[in-house]
């Protein structure tokens, strides 16, 4: 592999015009596609196999009319008088009658909106409505009117016109707790913002200044987050254009945009990295630009290779939209890792001296009396050999410390319920908690089949057999007979519990309609089916529990093969992956410890989303997996080249450290960016993999794994016999390429690897 790299290297950045040339007219032809043939993105939520998703189907059998749960874009407003007094008083009746006048004036309203959406009259609510459906509460303080967008979906719903609503819900309330409220929620408020704001912007900044102190050089910082950015584009202009023959959620750009960034700006940064190393052993740019591609880019390919593995084996998990997003996210990887191969050297050929100029400071390297680089890596490296058992020791103690809240974890999708309590969606939430209790946001619906019953009579009855049924069960509020078809063939039965859509109760009641079904089925000759947005919910949770020992199995045995490819060793992958499964088991805990249980006060408690495990699982697996390639495969070249093992990880360290380093910074910059986003599921998302990459790059990959390699010693580099033979020999060292013999020069004050000259001086130790 070494080989045909070096001459995809070479080839890249002789003929550099062509390569950078094709990749344009690639971007201008995908873009060209995108704009005449892509649609608008869908969320379309469908499980095959969950019995939630076989009730909705029955239901749209039954009632062809009903809409899919997931396309509602009702808005709730809720309004409340103060204390002490009832909406039916005549002042708050003007102030509703205005509010009621100002809403057809916002965005996205159907120009047919009734005129009059608003609140059933108080005496006739109270004595017609049942209890889970009345507007107002028992005492009159606080009602519901609703409405809905003129729109197909909540992903239709542009985030300016939720800030118009929530502008005009504020200028008709009063300032002050005692004053007259409006707040509003319900899935017409949700809207999540595209791609491409301040989070990012703030990662790439930071990356900036980190890639600056690493090479000095303005040029040379900028051409990793240049190429990362436009493999990016191509990525997102290619989901643009998937959706031309296929559906793709709005929340499939954001994972491809986070790990996008982030992988495309650490595989351009370590071959540009090696490059520079390279430079001191030859004059010849092409030449060190092919060893830089055959060694570094065969790192690359390993570490892209694992990512990929952990993104596309999502579709283990049969969720769609969960697909779609690793999928996404995977051909965004595949961008990055191309762009790193072909045209970060063609870009080296375009510059060719100009690659390291703009030098913001230059660099003193101390050497040893060998001539070998003394820099800050060999200092940790030689530090963590002195003591290799108290580091395994303490590392293990303190991420399995950090692991322990796992026992506390509680998963669910997010409601309303667990917004941020300053938002107007929770304010919602919480009063009509008030008023009609929590079960009022998170009813099930029971789907009644009566085709198989003869006359009326006998279904009404059958109908009525239901509904008692489900009523008599414990922690339920209301169970009540809301509609028939015209056919009366069919009925749906809403269920209100008395606990909240993210409650446990709530899911035990789930469970014993479901346990009980067969029987009443067999009582009353119908087929019943359980459905609504918590059932539907709740069921993709143990979808996602169930699969994620398989999805496990498959990354990690794949993982593994590769890795025994790379370093040659059964024991470096298995330490590689008893590793990350510390880090993410300790990034898990501490995600649940600050955003479920709230601890060091920086966000509110809340259910830890459903898909977060094996999201985290996924991606952190092929991060870890990365910096495990990139800084082991020094230390194996240099063993491969006659070093001992201790030498060899003390060489690894002064080769990448550096490197390594910043590019775990620069993905905890990019990563950590993403808290900063109104969304829950975004910020909790950005804190786990900034915590992932924090545990695993710099407490496993730069501590943990050199120490028990100390304590290896050369069993670490032990491969049977018989597998060493049938193992195909992927050369990621680059031992098959020939290196110019030049010596190398002697450090000088102003260490300046591209002048006009192109002088040869020693090189920062990168």
């Amino acid at each position: 592999m070494a080989r045909m790299l070096y001459r995809l290297g070479t080839t890249a950045f002789r003929r550099w015009p062509l390569f950078i040339a094709g990749w344009l007219v690639f971007a201008v032809v995908l873009g060209s596609v995108a704009a005449a043939f892509s649609k608008p993105m869908s969320d379309e939520f469908t499980i095959p196999g969950i019995p939630s998703e076989a009730a909705a189907d029955l239901q749209q059998e039954l009632f062809p009319e009903a809409g899919d749960a997931f396309d509602d874009a009702t808005v709730n407003v809720v309004v409340a008088a103060p204390d002490g007094h009832t909406l039916d008083e005549p002042s708050y009746q003007a102030r509703i009658a205005d509010l009621i006048a100002a809403i057809p004036s916002l965005p996205q309203m159907s120009d047919d909106v009734a005129d009059n959406p608003g609140l059933v009259d108080p005496n006739v609510a109270a004595a017609d409505a049942p209890p889970a459906f009345s507007p107002l509460s028992e005492d009159g303080r606080i009602g519901v009117l609703s409405f809905e967008w003129d729109v197909e979906s909540p992903s239709d719903i542009e985030p300016t016109t939720i800030e118009a609503a929530e502008e005009l819900f504020a200028e008709h309330s009063d300032q002050g707790a005692e004053g007259f409220v409006v707040e509003a929620n319900g899935p017409g408020m949700q809207s999540m913002s595209p791609p491409g704001g301040a989070a990012e912007l703030i990662g790439i900044g930071i990356a900036l200044v980190v890639l600056l102190l690493t090479f000095g050089s303005a040029i040379a910082a900028g051409m990793p987050i240049l190429t990362a950015i436009f493999g990016v584009g191509l990525g997102m202009t290619g989901i643009t254009a998937m959706t031309a023959i296929t559906d793709i959620g709005t929340s499939t750009p954001m994972l491809a945009t986070m790990i996008g960034l982030a992988v495309g700006i650490d595989y351009t940064l370590f071959i540009l990295a090696r490059y520079r190393s390279e430079l001191r052993h030859t004059d010849d740019r092409r030449h060190a630009a092919g060893i830089a591609v055959g060694t570094a880019g065969s790192a690359v390919v390993f570490a892209g290779l694992t990512v990929l593995i952990a993104l596309s084996a999502l579709a283990i998990v049969r969720i769609p939209f969960l697909t779609a997003m690793g999928l996404a996210a995977a051909a965004t990887v595949l961008i990055a890792v191309l762009v790193a191969l072909t045209l970060l050297p063609a870009i080296l050929g375009m510059l060719k001296s100009w690659t390291f100029r703009g030098r913001i400071r230059r660099e003193r390297v101390k050497r040893d009396e060998q001539g070998l680089v003394i820099n800050n890596g060999v200092r940790w490296g030689r530090l963590v050999g002195r003591a290799p058992i108290a580091f395994v020791a303490v590392i293990v103690i303190g991420l399995g410390a950090l692991a322990i809240p796992i026992g506390q974890m509680y998963l669910a999708f997010p409601t309303d319920g667990t917004a941020p309590s300053d938002t107007t969606r929770r304010q919602a939430s919480d009063l009509m908690t008030e008023a009609f209790g929590p079960g009022r946001e998170g009813p099930l619906l029971v789907v009644v089949d009566g085709r198989d019953i003869a006359d009326d009579a006998g279904r009404q009855a059958a109908y009525e057999d239901v509904a008692a049924w489900a009523a008599g069960q414990d922690d339920v509020a209301d169970a009540t007979l809301v509609a028939t078809n015209q056919a009366g063939t069919g009925a749906m039965i809403q269920v209100t519990p008395e606990s909240g859509p993210d409650d446990p109760a709530t899911l035990d009641l789930l469970d014993a309609l479901r346990d009980g079904q067969a029987d009443i089925e067999e009582e009353t000759g119908t087929t019943t089916g359980v459905t609504g947005l918590t059932a539907i919910t709740t069921d993709v949770s143990d979808r996602l529990t169930g699969a994620l020992p398989i999805y496990l199995t498959v990354v990690v045995g794949l993982a593994f093969i590769l890795l025994m490819l790379v370093f040659r060793s059964i024991l470096v992958p298995l330490t590689a992956t008893l590793g990350f499964l510390l880090s993410v088991l300790a990034t898990l805990g501490a995600t649940v410890a600050v955003f479920q249980e709230g601890a060091l006060g920086i966000f509110e408690g809340q259910p830890i989303v459903s898909f977060m495990p094996i999201f985290l699982i996924g991606m952190v697996f092929g991060l870890a997996m990365d910096y495990q390639v990139f800084l082991v495969t020094r230390m194996r070249e240099a063993h491969v080249h006659g070093l001992s093992t201790r030498e060899a990880v003390v060489d690894g360290f002064r080769n990448s450290a550096r490197v390594v380093v910043a590019a775990a910074t620069i993905m905890i910059a990019v990563f950590a960016g993403f808290m900063l986003e109104e969304d829950a599921v975004v910020k909790s998302m950005g804190f786990a993999l900034a915590a992932s990459i924090l545990f695993d790059a710099f407490i496993v990959r730069m501590a943990l794994i050199p120490a028990v390699l100390y304590l290896l010693g050369e069993k670490a580099w032990w491969l049977p016999a018989w597998l060493d033979r049938i193992l195909p020999n992927v050369d990621v060292e680059g031992t098959s390429l020939e290196r110019d013999s030049l010596p190398l020069l002697p450090a000088s004050e102003d260490d300046d690897l591209d002048d006009d000259l192109g002088k040869k001086l020693a090189p920062a130790g990168v």
